[in-house]
């Protein structure tokens, strides 16, 4: 992601109710994870399914789904969230047919649960923890070969909800962090769908357009790396990509591009998991611009759990409220969002990974004027619409149309409806004026001579019948989500299966480039589809 300015360029659980469900499939059972004291959403908690070391994250309204055989199976799972307790459910007690509402307690340290550190190293600032945290990635993160599989989406949401949702079940083969990760690391795919019980908008996913400025992000340029929207959300985890610039204001962690970059400030201690964690803010002030981040190191080997990180456009003013109360001004560019867990060898994988951004899309104007005719003989102008617009008598006086010839303004006597999408148009003038007009204008035209140069012409205030006002562009806001959930972790495997048989970085997801694994379709692994009546 590059944010652009006009002068510079920078990369950058008790389960206690059930609201049903009506008419939704049963195939998955479903719930909501909810704060117990604020019963606001618990976003992106881990879902653990208890002696299968596979799970699931749950989505930005606290919503997730598991296949009904587990429930069937009377498996338990535990769900956890930094700063809540974990907390460990049997299934048997969650109804098949309803969204099973499913609440975390805010975890509350105890001196059982202070961390001793080393003399001295409690006084390490905020700025020091982080390029402590910085400088043990090799460390705490694989070097060697692993793999992930799990659930991948990238969606839209406007005003009404989701729409242009696709999922896929990929699985990922890294070589370890000490690789290039867009050069080295491969991808499988298993199963990919354009799902189509939610609405498609073949508008809001065309490809972004900065030529015609159809589609943009404002004020920011998303790269496509030579690769596929995967390959674009991969190269947006700073932490898997230490070494290289990732985006615009954090660049290469390695160099430590963000602790020049950034001010840091320590804020009150959490956990995750029964791990002590430090809570770092970061900041940034940039000339009508502002960059906010939270970073979660561990207290004992400095592991970075969680990197969440936004920048914001103060020169328009958001309207979330949650955000103005933490004091953002600015409206959201785009938010990057990478959680790491330590799994049996005691190496820190990707939980999950979210990068969002916003975009505007550009609709050209429905209502427009398709020509204007020059009438010589009749001594008129003739306006063909592409519609029908509405013609009260106020629109037939000059007040709404602005004609000049040769920098002189033009009035007109009569203005008349001449058909369902014409509009006949009688300049005021001498004769003698009206024949030389129309006299010049005609040879310019028989010449094939640009008579813009001299006819300019402006028509304002008129409406179709469909109620769309002339030459009206209008736009529409929207939120681009790409994410993924790893479900499952395979510390020390490397590929093992043709090039043929990978995924084409180059081509989109949508299978008909893409080598798709269709006989290893396994309900093993499934798709955490949102919950279709939710908006976030």
């Amino acid at each position: 992601m590059k944010i652009f300015t006009t002068k510079f360029l920078f990369i950058y659980l008790l389960v206690s109710t059930c609201v049903s469900l009506s008419a939704q499939t049963s195939e998955f059972l479903r719930a909501k994870v909810l704060d117990q004291q604020t019963g606001e959403p618990v976003l992106f908690a881990t879902v653990s399914i208890k002696g299968k070391s596979k799970g699931v994250i749950t989505n930005m309204d606290g919503s997730f789904r598991l296949p009904i055989n587990f429930w069937k199976s009377g498996i338990s799972i535990e769900i956890s969230s930094m700063g809540y307790e974990k907390k460990e459910f049997d299934l048997r007690n969650f109804s098949p047919n309803d969204i099973n509402i499913v609440r975390l307690v805010p975890g509350v340290f105890t001196l059982n649960e202070a961390v001793v550190i080393a003399k001295g190293e409690k006084r390490l600032s905020a700025r020091a923890i982080v390029r402590r945290a910085i400088e043990r990635i090799p460390k705490n993160y694989p070097l060697s070969n692993f793999s992930t599989k799990g659930y991948y989406r990238d969606y839209q949401l406007d005003s009404l909800g989701y729409l242009n949702l696709n999922e896929a079940i990929l699985q990922v083969f890294d070589n370890g962090f000490d690789e290039i990760d867009s050069v080295s690391t491969k991808t499988r795919i298993y199963e990919y769908k354009q799902n189509t019980t939610f609405r498609r908008d073949t508008l809001a996913d065309d490809s972004y357009n900065y030529k015609d400025w159809k589609k943009t992000i404002d004020n920011a340029y998303l790269e496509s790396h030579g690769g596929n929207e995967f390959t674009i959300l991969r190269v947006h985890d700073a932490i898997r990509n230490y070494k290289i610039n990732s985006f615009d204001l954090i660049n290469s962690m390695e160099d430590g591009d963000i602790l020049k970059n950034h001010s840091f400030k320590k804020m009150e201690d959490t956990y995750f998991d029964g791990e002590p964690l430090y809570t770092i803010r970061i900041k940034k002030i940039l000339p009508g611009y502002e960059a906010r981040g939270t970073v979660y190191i561990s207290k004992n080997n400095y592991a970075i759990h969680k990197l969440q990180y936004a920048v914001y456009d103060d020169n328009k003013r958001n309207k979330n409220e949650r955000l103005q109360e933490i004091g953002v001004k600015g409206e959201l560019i785009f938010e990057i969002v990478s959680e790491y867990n330590r799994d049996s060898d005691l190496k820190m994988y990707l939980n999950y990974i979210s990068f969002h951004n916003t975009f505007q899309l550009s609709i050209r104007p429905k209502f427009v004027i398709e020509d204007l005719l020059i009438m010589a003989e009749k001594r008129a102008f003739l306006l063909n619409f592409n519609n029908q617009p509405v013609i009260d008598p106020i629109f037939q006086s000059n007040e709404w149309y602005d004609f000049n010839y040769k920098g002189k303004k033009i009035e007109f006597e009569k203005i008349e409806v001449k058909s369902n999408s014409t509009i006949v148009l009688f300049p005021k003038m001498s004769s003698r004026d009206l024949s030389n007009m129309f006299g010049d204008l005609e040879t310019m035209a028989n010449k094939n001579r640009d008579v813009s140069a001299a006819m300019k012409f402006k028509v304002t205030g008129l409406k179709d019948v469909e109620g769309n006002m002339l030459n009206t562009w209008t736009y529409r806001n929207y939120d681009q989500f790409r994410e993924f959930f790893t479900q499952e972790t395979f510390p020390n495997l490397s590929v093992g299966i043709s090039k043929d048989s990978l995924m084409l970085k180059d081509a989109p997801l949508d299978g008909k480039l893409q080598p798709i694994c269709l006989q290893c379709k396994s309900s093993s692994y499934w798709m955490n589809t949102p919950l279709q009546n939710t908006k976030q």
